[in-house]
């Protein structure tokens, strides 16, 4: 019964030292490394590369001042239709000002973003829901107030 008892201790404590697959913290920089991604892509005028950040499926939604968008097609047509030059798209800039966790591989990351253009410049804030598919940090949902 002894040796029983201490077992069972032994199982407890290494399950206590096992790993995690991914902390909090490693979540929060993968994340961070997709936005600063993003922003170099957009401010290269390099909208495909911005929208890798998203999960490109139909199920997308993006909610601005024009309404709703569902789809990753739709919102990447309205990003070109919507910043039609280098001029109208500038330099892209964020400011992080929240990430947590909502569930299970699920993040919101609130913040504001700055577009520095020749147009006139354009800053807002957003909130986005970033989701782990298929081991990858992409962008489920967006909502962005300029």
């Amino acid at each position: 019964m002894k040796n029983l008892f201490l077992f069972i201790i032994l199982i407890v404590i290494y399950s206590c030292n096992i790993q995690p697959k991914s902390t909090l913290e490693d979540d929060k920089i993968s994340i961070l490394k997709v936005m600063t991604t993003q922003e170099i892509a957009w401010s290269l005028r390099d909208l495909d590369g911005f929208m890798e950040g998203y999960h490109q499926s139909d199920s997308l939604k993006f909610y601005g001042k024009s309404g709703l968008t569902k789809g990753w097609q739709q919102t990447l047509d309205n990003y070109k239709k919507g910043y039609p030059s280098k001029d109208h798209s500038g330099s892209l800039n964020f400011e992080i000002i929240d990430i947590s966790p909502i569930e299970n591989q699920s993040y919101w990351v609130m913040g504001k973003y700055f577009l520095s253009r020749n147009v006139g410049d354009a800053n807002g804030v957003f909130m986005v829901i970033f989701k782990k598919i298929e081991g990858e940090w992409k962008i489920v949902a967006d909502m962005s107030c300029g």
